[in-house]
C-alpha cells in the first residue's frame, strides 16, 4: 500500500469536489494526490472505423486529468499532485486502485434536502469492496477551512466536528482510531453517536416499561463509555462528545451530519460474492448525509 490520496476522476463538479477535499486532507496528513480517470474503450471494429470518436474521447479523458492536476497544483502548492489514466470497467478499476491508495475519495451527486444525495452503483460497488477507507463527497462540498473561520484559538472552536457511528457490540480499533485520527488532524471534537433499538416489547404494541427502558439506557450508555475509555488515553487532546440514544441509528446519524465537518461509519468485510456487503445504516448514510462520509472496512 502506498501512502497516496487517490481521487476517481470523471469530470463531473462531483468528482472535481472530490479531488479538492483530497488535495484538502493530503495537506493534513502530508501526503501526495493522485488523479486517476477510467477510460474504457471503444469495441474494436468501431475502433477501426473511420471516426474519431475513440481518439476524441481518450484525449478528453486525458484533458480533464491535466486540467483538474493544474488546478489543485494552483490552490495547493504543498501537494505533490500526479495523474495516471486507466482501462476497464470503472467499478472494478478503482477498486484495484484503492488498493494502492491510502484513501479513496469519490464524488456523490447531490440531490434534494428531501431526495437526499445519489451514490451510483460504481460508488456503492466500491464502498461494498474496497477493503481501503472510502470518502464520499458530494458537490459543492468546501473543506472545512474554506468555508469556516481560521484555525485560531477562537476560531478552531467554531469548527464542525467529526462524527462516528458506533456498533458498541462490535467496536472496531480501525474505525475508532480513524475517526480520533480525524479529529485531532483538524483539531476539532470528536462526536461519538450510538443509536440503539427499544425494547423489545415496543414491536409488539405492549406499554413501555420506564424502568426497563432506563436500565437498557444506562447499559448502553456504561458499554460506550468502556468502549471510549482507551481512545479517550491515547488521544488526550481529543474532545470527545459520546451520546447513547434510543433512536434510529441511521436517522440519527443522518440528522447529525447537518453539524459535522465529516461522518465515519464502519463495514464489515465480506468476501464472499453473496449476500449484503454494506450495512443498513451505512447504506442510509451514504445516500442521504450532508457531509462527506468516509466508510472504513473492517473484519
Amino acid at each position: 500500500m502506498s501512502r497516496t490520496i487517490t481521487v476517481g476522476l470523471d469530470g463531473s463538479p462531483e468528482s472535481h469536489a472530490a479531488a479538492e477535499w483530497a488535495a484538502h486532507e493530503a495537506e493534513l496528513r502530508g501526503l501526495p494526490v493522485k488523479l486517476v480517470q477510467v477510460w474504457g474503450p471503444v469495441p474494436t471494429p468501431m475502433a477501426e472505423a473511420p471516426f474519431p470518436g475513440a481518439e476524441k474521447n481518450q484525449h478528453w479523458s486525458e484533458q480533464i486529468l491535466r486540467e483538474a492536476a493544474d488546478a489543485l497544483r494552483l490552490r495547493h502548492p504543498g501537494v505533490e499532485v500526479t495523474t495516471e489514466q486507466l482501462t476497464g470497467r470503472p467499478a472494478e478499476a478503482l477498486i484495484g486502485a484503492a488498493e494502492d491508495a491510502h484513501l479513496l475519495v469519490l464524488g456523490s451527486r447531490g440531490l434534494s434536502g428531501i431526495g437526499g444525495f445519489l451514490v451510483g452503483s460504481v460508488g456503492l460497488a466500491v464502498v461494498a469492496h474496497s477493503e481501503r477507507p472510502v470518502i464520499l463527497v458530494r458537490a459543492g462540498e468546501q473543506a472545512p477551512k474554506e468555508r469556516e473561520p481560521a484555525a485560531t484559538a477562537a476560531g478552531a472552536a467554531q469548527l464542525r466536528p467529526v462524527l462516528l457511528g458506533l456498533d458498541t457490540t462490535t467496536p472496531d480499533p480501525a474505525l475508532i482510531e480513524f475517526a480520533f485520527e480525524a479529529a485531532a488532524r483538524r483539531a476539532v471534537t470528536l462526536r461519538v453517536l450510538h443509536g440503539w433499538n427499544p425494547p423489545y416489547y415496543y414491536a409488539y404494541a405492549m406499554a413501555p416499561d420506564p424502568a426497563v427502558t432506563e436500565t437498557v439506557a444506562q447499559a448502553d450508555a456504561a458499554a460506550l463509555a468502556e468502549t471510549l475509555q482507551p481512545w479517550r488515553q491515547k488521544y488526550p487532546d481529543v474532545v470527545v462528545v459520546a451520546e447513547s440514544r434510543c433512536c434510529s441509528p441511521s436517522l440519527a446519524l443522518i440528522d447529525a451530519s447537518h453539524e459535522a465537518s465529516l461522518v465515519v461509519l464502519g463495514r464489515s468485510i465480506r468476501r464472499s460474492s453473496v449476500g449484503a456487503h454494506i450495512g443498513s445504516v451505512t447504506h442510509a448514510v451514504l445516500h442521504h448525509a450532508t457531509a462527506p462520509v468516509a466508510v472504513v472496512a473492517h473484519d
